[in-house]
């Protein structure tokens, strides 16, 4: 691989190189700390909502910059709900699992009807959401607790969202998930090699086989440190497997289908798509009934984290969404932007925030540092598109 290839391939993969020196800078400036399995296992948990959020953000905005600011009021009106549900009726977990995914997607159905037939701007009908289901979900917790909290949820939804797979004591090696982790990273070697061979038999343009080995080979090396480390740190947290869940499967939606691909085209100019036979008002109503949807999810594990609701559950959520997605390379504008490189930026974002909690940094320039973050990461992919043009 020549010099040329090197640069553009770090160019293509800028935030990847970020977050790996972001990370080397913690590693030296907390003294190792955030390399402790507990930490690793800190990472996952406490970002899960924003990868689960911001999937759906990435969705919303691949059609054109749109964003929807209601998920995260929304999250503490459904944890309203499923406390109300869970804790103060007693109602089965199942049922009220079932109950607040109807509820979700008839607030897709509704949202996305009003954005996609009735053409309200997303911007203000989201912003309508924001702005009342906090204070209904507020509402909602007065009037069934004296403390605005209600708690705690029943076990088994706990063990659904928060708990562990091959359970053991800290500090002792878990087998099965060291073997879970060589698993997987011996798939993704596995998949990335058979989905060059099939580019190659179709003719497509594939990367060099100096470069796939080494995408290989740093991909199955991240999977098994983070399965290694997971393995002391107690097993593989339940809310791991729903991200994993939820990225593979928009991966494949974003990447391998029709309406997958008409996001994109959507994105990219709306009247050309509409006169190229593309349903735009389809594909706008699934953007936000889509968004409903992983917003149920990601109030699932954020209940099972607290193991209760509060009003001030998923605030600013919908910005840290926002955020993961520009990071990542998400276009503001839409039509570009991918599933893997959402889930960097949100690594990016949670590993500076880990990294300045365990610096003891003040949660005011916390704020600071991510807002330069997000600022740098526009003006970067504002520059790139300047110079391809």
């Amino acid at each position: 691989m020549n010099t040329k290839n090197v640069l553009a391939s770090l160019k293509k993969n800028a935030m990847l190189v970020v977050l790996v020196l972001v990370y080397i800078f913690f590693m030296i400036t907390t003294q190792g700390a955030i390399f402790k399995p507990l930490q690793f296992n800190a990472l996952i948990t406490q970002n899960a909502y924003v990868y689960i959020l911001a999937v759906g953000m990435l969705m919303c905005m691949l059609t054109g910059g749109n964003i929807d600011l209601s998920c995260g009021s929304f999250v503490c009106l459904l944890g309203a709900l499923g406390g109300v549900l869970m804790v103060v009726n007693k109602m089965n977990t199942g049922v009220s699992i079932l109950l607040m995914l109807l509820i979700g997607i008839g607030y897709g159905c509704l949202l996305g009807y009003l954005i996609a037939y009735v053409h309200i701007p997303p911007w203000i009908a989201t912003l309508a959401g924001y702005l009342a289901f906090r204070g209904l979900g507020t509402s909602i917790l007065s009037a069934n607790s004296n403390t605005g909290s209600i708690a705690p949820f029943p076990q088994d939804f706990l063990a659904l969202f928060s708990g562990k797979l091959f359970s053991t004591k800290l500090n002792k090696l878990n087998v099965p998930c060291l073997a879970a982790g060589i698993a997987a990273a011996a798939i993704i070697v596995i998949v990335m090699f058979w989905s060059r061979a099939s580019r190659v038999r179709k003719g497509y343009e594939v990367d060099s086989m100096g470069s796939t080995i080494a995408k290989a080979a740093i991909a199955a090396a991240a999977v098994l440190l983070v399965m290694w480390k997971l393995a002391y740190a107690g097993g593989i947290p339940t809310v791991l497997v729903w991200v994993v869940g939820v990225v593979l499967i928009y991966s494949f939606i974003t990447s391998k289908t029709t309406v997958g691909r008409h996001f994109y085209v959507v994105g990219g100019n709306m009247e050309a798509a509409r006169l190229s036979g593309v349903n735009t008002k389809r594909i706008m109503f699934l953007a936000y009934l889509n968004m409903a949807v992983l917003t149920v999810i990601s109030t699932w594990t954020v209940m099972a984290r607290f193991q209760a609701a509060n009003s001030t559950a998923g605030t600013n959520y919908e910005m840290d969404a926002i955020s993961a997605c520009v990071v990542g390379g998400v276009s503001a504008s839409g039509g570009s932007g991918t599933v893997l490189g959402m889930v960097i930026g949100a690594t990016l974002i949670g590993v500076i925030n880990l990294g300045m909690s365990l610096m003891n940094i003040d949660a005011n320039y916390q704020k600071v540092v991510k807002g330069v973050v997000l600022l740098g990461a526009v003006a970067f992919d504002i520059l790139s598109n300047k110079k391809k043009k």
